[in-house]
């Protein structure tokens, strides 16, 4: 019994603020998006309506997701966890689809987003060593990335998978850092968890367990490895099939339908929606268009998308950002803590810019993939903590692209707000 509490509190210290400063920070982002998200919830009715089941803003499926949690070939275990979503705001609104459901919704991804916040936070101070300052200043940057604010009041898959993979990407780090390995219950939980909201993640899980010391040169290792791996997923598989009736010819057919569906658009070039939607738009809002949409039961509204960067400023601060990562890569090479959030972004980079599932409206998936960039940006500074110079050439560089991207999504999200007021009052 006592092992299973102590299990249980690390979980706690793990997952929720341990220190006063990870609970400043806990509020801190709780506060300024509860703000946003309550005047969204209260005012406007674009968070959830029942009339809207997918694409009211940048391509979510509010409706569909907390109703079904989605198509189960892309979410194969979502219906479960939204199950319990919709039932807790429901519960919370006396059974009614009203402001406080969605007030409810806002909250719970606001919680979400805010948490996410911490566990990166605690990646940059326990894990990486940053000093408070250049911690503060990373969390800063990402919490005014455009994913981080818009998951902060969307109830969708992407933003408790945002939360999902910052958990445990600080759980293996911390566990890899100490030279331990991922044990299988974690190991478990997290295939089940991650993979069951998003199945194309599942393959994250078992990154960190590549980099597992002597993994290649102990037998016994490599074989209880394996074992793990093995285990986890034959749970999610068994899972993933009971959830379908153990129908599993039905998963290829609907994979086939959904991949043709969603990589087979070419309306923009391949490089422009790269850089303005899978790098760019989970993190430099450009301008967006409005589209007419319909519910396919005669119901007609208004949706919104985003469009390629006209401006060569965010071409130059992407451009910025990116370069940034790929020195703190190079720099950091043989560290294999950024070799696995490398590998993890190199996932998401093939499914969405190589086999261009999903590129044209790439930036919806930045829950998948988006902490990697404080991260990554938060090894940069460290490898050159030695370097009075160099590291207050990257902080002053750091500033600029703060000041520019507070800025610009500040100014952004004003447009939302202007199409919120004509169409969702």
């Amino acid at each position: 019994m006592s092992f299973i509490k102590t299990k249980l509190i690390n979980l706690l210290k793990q997952v929720f603020p341990s220190t006063n400063t990870e609970l400043a920070v806990f509020l801190f982002f709780l506060i300024c998006y509860g703000i946003l998200g309550s005047y969204i919830a209260i005012h406007y009715r674009i968070i959830f309506d029942s009339r809207i089941p997918w694409d009211a803003y940048f391509s979510f499926d509010n409706k569909a997701i907390v109703m079904t949690g989605g198509s189960f070939e892309r979410h194969p275990l979502a219906y479960y966890f939204f199950n319990w979503i919709r039932e807790f705001s429901l519960l919370i609104s006396g059974g009614k689809m009203d402001e406080t459901f969605r007030l409810t919704l806002a909250w719970l991804s606001n919680t979400a987003i805010s948490l996410c916040m911490v566990q990166i936070f605690k990646y940059l101070k326990n894990i990486i060593g940053l000093p408070l300052q250049f911690s503060v200043l990373m969390i800063l940057f990402f919490g005014l990335f455009s994913t981080s604010i818009i998951l902060s009041f969307t109830p969708e898959n992407f933003t408790y998978t945002l939360l999902l993979l910052s958990i445990y990407n600080h759980y293996a780090a911390t566990k890899l850092k100490k030279n331990g390995k991922i044990s299988g219950s974690a190991l478990t939980l997290a295939g089940i968890t991650i993979g069951g909201l998003t199945i194309t993640n599942l393959v994250k899980v078992f990154i960190p367990v590549l980099f597992e010391k002597d993994l290649f040169r102990n037998w016994k290792k490599f074989g209880n490895a394996a074992f793990r791996v093995l285990l986890t997923t034959a749970s999610f598989v068994f899972l993933y099939l009971l959830r379908i009736d153990f129908k599993y010819e039905n998963i290829l057919s609907k994979t086939n339908q959904q991949y043709e569906k969603f990589s087979n658009v070419e309306s923009i070039p391949d490089w422009d929606m790269m850089l303005s939607y899978f790098f760019g738009g989970s993190v430099l809002f450009p301008s967006f268009m409005t589209t007419d949409k319909h519910n396919m039961k005669g119901f007609d509204f208004k949706g919104l998308l985003m469009e390629p960067y006209s401006s060569s400023f965010c071409y130059a601060f992407i451009a910025v950002l990116l370069a940034l990562i790929l020195w703190s890569y190079v720099k950091n090479f043989k560290n294999k803590l950024v070799q696995i959030l490398a590998v993890s972004f190199l996932v998401d980079i093939v499914i969405h810019c190589i086999m261009r599932f999903g590129l044209h409206t790439s930036y919806i998936y930045g829950g998948h993939f988006v902490f990697v960039y404080p991260l990554l940006l938060g090894w940069l500074f460290f490898a050159y903590k030695s370097h009075p110079k160099i590291l207050s050439f990257l902080t002053m560089t750091m500033i600029v692209l703060f000041v520019f991207l507070l800025a610009n999504n500040a100014f952004r999200m004003a447009d939302f707000f202007r199409f919120l007021e004509t169409y969702y009052q």
